[in-house]
């Protein structure tokens, strides 16, 4: 009997709409499906089985109603382990090594990771080293123990240490000892394999010499910021030697910033909307998408993919019920139950969606006597600067952007950021502008040239309000209407309505590649709280000033739209 294969059935009943996911679920599986159709990796059947034949025959229940029952795997938890031993590269190799399951409490994280980690362990060749790790022991040995008792629940493990009890008339065993699991001091150990399980915590004094085939790092949500990220960088680092290894995080959402989650969730999601170069990654993120529909049970089916099976609908109902009348308690259940972190960092915009942005290049002769908006982002006079200005003509809306850095950085600035500067001055993107510091004169004149040689005047400039005081009083002087624009949670309205523009294909930025990367380096960073984001940088290194400059301008265009918005429609 041929087996199903469980990615494209989880798939066909996410698309048919018998099971209800989140939109970062839906981009994986089309990920891994069009990946398999366009042979840029391969699924190989017998792999997928054999792990989750093998986990259901030999993982257990070891708490709860179900227990010592065996592990009987949902159509989600198939797809999973069938993604991260089915799919393979051209040489047969896993093509994943880098794993973050992010799913709800009470969905049976950590029971799924035991029973990869006992695969791993008795299933993965000789020498496999298998660590458990977290911030402390007490949380590192809830995988280990798991393992343990899975082990000596397994009727095989059972039958091996009878077969080794056979004693000779000498009182020694008839029968090879080495094949059986051992549970010793420091570790779980099978001799005839040189396999072991260890758990380990945190250590700045030991942080090398690990060799890891599987490490699952549990409760990556829960792990402190720097120390977080310095262990994660260990265990990855120590896993170059293996030609398939495994780097499993696994967690709820939790209240750590900046740590090691945060940094997994923006990869994560810069990877699902296409702007990553990333091959290794597989992140399977079951969150909501709706933070306004957070008691909404079918929306937690989102976060919630055991739904009935581990954690039933009564219970959530209880929880929301308790929610409902405690902001705390509120709080807490959107970070457990919808996997929604405070303060978390998503990517913002698809890479289909700022490939639509893109296209012939713009030429400001073509909108000669126009009105328009502006937007300035100073940023630091060290660094780069950017102003834009929005025109609209038979509907759409047209962005120009000018970027400037000064010249004595221009070479810093390439090897920092890995961008060529250096190109986009020769393509007028960019210019220099003082010598070690910004000249916002240049600001200044870029945008008194619009009016002078192209007669395209802004009607408004919108800044952000630590911008150059002398700058805005040099433009109030000669004639521009300014606003001071505060970039935080209160611009929400205006980035929902630029994101709506841009996926509906109603803005242009022609050609600017250095736009286009600071729009595809922009990430929200969502309140749950308040329910509202704001633009921030997808990690600390990126420049996102040209975005900046363009969210001040449609800040200052949606807010004084009703004054001058029959002049910015420039029909004749």
């Amino acid at each position: 009997m041929t087996k199903s294969n469980w990615i494209l059935t989880y798939y066909q009943k996410v698309k048919n709409g018998s099971v209800v996911v989140g939109k970062w679920i839906e981009l994986i599986l089309e990920y891994i499906v069009n990946g398999l159709q366009e042979k840029s990796f391969f699924y190989d059947q017998k792999k997928a089985n054999e792990a989750i034949d093998w986990i259901e025959a030999h993982a257990f229940h070891t708490e709860g109603p179900l227990a010592p029952q065996p592990l009987k795997l949902e159509l989600w938890e198939k797809a999973f382990v069938a993604s991260i031993y089915g799919i393979v590269d051209k040489s047969g190799y896993r093509q994943f090594r880098e794993i973050v399951l992010i799913v709800s409490r009470k969905n049976g994280k950590s029971l799924l990771a035991s029973a990869i980690a006992k695969y791993e362990w008795w299933c993965g060749g000789y020498g496999s080293k298998v660590y458990n790790i977290a911030p402390k022991l007490a949380q590192a040995d809830i995988i280990y123990n798991n393992i343990w008792q899975m082990t000596f629940l397994d009727p095989e493990y059972q039958d091996l240490k009878e077969e080794v009890s056979e004693k000779d008339d000498h009182n020694k065993s008839v029968k090879d000892t080495s094949v059986l699991p051992r549970h010793r001091q420091t570790d779980l150990f099978i001799p005839a394999l040189n396999a072991m399980v260890t758990k380990i915590a945190f250590s700045a004094k030991k942080s090398d010499g690990f060799n890891p085939s599987l490490c699952i790092c549990d409760e990556v949500a829960a792990w402190d910021g720097d120390a977080g990220l310095k262990q994660y960088e260990v265990m990855k680092s120590g896993m170059g030697a293996r030609p398939e290894p495994i780097l499993l995080s696994c967690s709820t959402a939790g209240y750590i910033n900046d740590g090691i989650y945060d940094e997994l969730l923006k990869r994560s999601t810069r990877f699902l909307l296409g702007d990553s170069k990333e091959k290794k990654l597989l992140p399977f993120l079951y969150m909501i998408d709706d933070p306004e529909k957070w008691n909404d049970i079918n929306e937690l089916r989102k976060s919630n993919p055991n739904l009935g099976v581990s954690v039933t609908v009564d219970y959530l109902l209880e929880e929301i019920a308790v929610a409902e009348g405690s902001l705390s308690k509120k709080a807490e259940f959107i970070t457990k139950y919808c996997n929604l972190k405070q303060n978390s960092s998503l990517a913002w915009l698809s890479t289909q969606t700022v490939e639509k942005m893109c296209g012939e290049q713009l030429s400001l002769e073509d909108f000669r006597s126009s009105y328009c908006v502006a937007g300035i982002d100073l940023s630091q006079t060290t660094d780069l600067t950017a102003a834009i200005v929005i025109i609209e003509k038979n509907g759409e809306l047209y962005i120009f952007a000018k970027f400037w850095l000064p010249t004595e950085k221009i070479e810093e600035a390439i090897a920092r950021d890995g961008v060529p500067y250096n190109i986009y001055m020769e393509r007028g993107l960019l210019e220099t502008s003082g010598d070690n510091f910004v000249d916002y004169h240049d600001c200044y004149n870029w945008l008194t040239e619009l009016v002078e040689q192209y007669e395209i005047l802004p009607l408004m400039v919108g800044y952000d309000r630590f911008s150059a005081q002398y700058l805005i009083q040099d433009l109030e002087r000669y004639g521009f209407r300014t606003d001071d624009v505060y970039q935080g949670d209160n611009l929400w309205g205006v980035l929902q309505e630029m994101e709506g523009l841009f996926k509906d294909g109603k803005v242009h930025i022609g050609d600017n590649d250095l736009l286009k990367i600071h729009l595809l380096n922009a990430a929200i960073k969502m309140s749950v709280e308040r329910g509202r984001g704001k633009l921030v940088k997808i990690n600390r290194t990126m420049h996102i000033d040209g975005v900046a400059a363009m969210a001040d301008a449609f800040c200052i265009r949606q807010k004084w739209y009703g004054e001058i918005g029959d002049r910015l429609l420039n029909e004749v």
